[in-house]
């Protein structure tokens, strides 16, 4: 079994990026943006209320509070000030999330703090207190092998390696940089192959032509990507016409 996720409410104000209700008909978890990198009050109350109303597990994307650059922009935070932003991402998200008679299952990082807690073991056990702070034995979203997971599983937190279908990989397993032009794999039968190869081989080719291994419980596909509903539908049907259950890990 594979869980399918997808980065969902970014959105703010009268801005919408993603298209929340037709990715929530697909996938089986919703990184749900907290006001940081993208969305709003409003936007956060709709999403918890459609993925509690068709049974997506919500999960809580935090971010560097970076809502100008989309938290894409590296950023040097103190690790005591982190662990208090992720915490109260979270507890915005679980006003909402309750409300809608669900709870906050898990925790991702978004964009450069994501990026940055795969090598930086402080900024990543600044996350992981973040998640303590908040409370709930909450599950961490993050890259193999990154010092997230590890930091998580070291605070008695159940660690969730993920995969990209539309995201291409160096040969050392990480994601290739937003700045390099080959960063997205935007065609669509591509993205259906890496999927498949991920969740049938455990691997995936590297922007090098190698093969790297990639043991991933979870599947996300950006919810910011043109046409990323249908996308993220036909990998749904292929991974099940390929007799893989897609279901939460949470």
């Amino acid at each position: 079994m594979i869980d399918l996720n997808a980065d969902l409410g970014e959105g703010f104000g009268r801005w919408t990026l993603t298209d929340d209700d037709a990715l929530l008909s697909v996938v089986t978890s919703a990184n749900v943006a907290c006001s940081f990198h993208a969305g709003d009050p409003a936007v956060m109350r709709r999403v918890c209320d459609l993925a509690a109303e068709r049974g997506v597990r919500i999960g809580a994307q935090v971010s560097y509070r970076d809502l100008a650059g989309f938290g894409r922009r590296a950023m040097d935070v103190p690790a005591d000030e982190l662990a208090a932003e992720t915490a109260y991402q979270i507890g915005a998200l679980r006003v909402f999330a309750q409300a809608a008679g669900a709870e906050v299952a898990y925790v991702k990082p978004h964009g450069a703090l994501y990026n940055r807690t795969v090598h930086d073991a402080e900024q990543a056990a600044a996350v992981v207190e973040g998640v303590k702070l908040a409370g709930g034995a909450l599950s961490v979203l993050g890259l193999p092998g990154s010092e997230l997971l590890a930091a998580a599983e070291q605070a008695g937190l159940t660690a969730v390696p993920e995969a990209f279908a539309d995201r291409a990989y160096t040969p050392a397993g990480t994601l290739v940089s937003r700045r390099e032009t080959n960063a997205l794999v935007t065609d669509e039968e591509t993205v259906v192959r890496r999927a498949l190869a991920f969740a049938m081989d455990g691997a995936v080719e590297a922007v090098d032509g190698t093969t790297v291994v990639v043991t991933a419980r979870s599947l996300c596909v950006h919810g910011d990507t043109p046409g990323a509903a249908r996308i993220a539908a036909r990998v749904r049907t292929a991974l099940e016409a390929a007799g893989i259950e897609v279901g939460a890990f949470a």
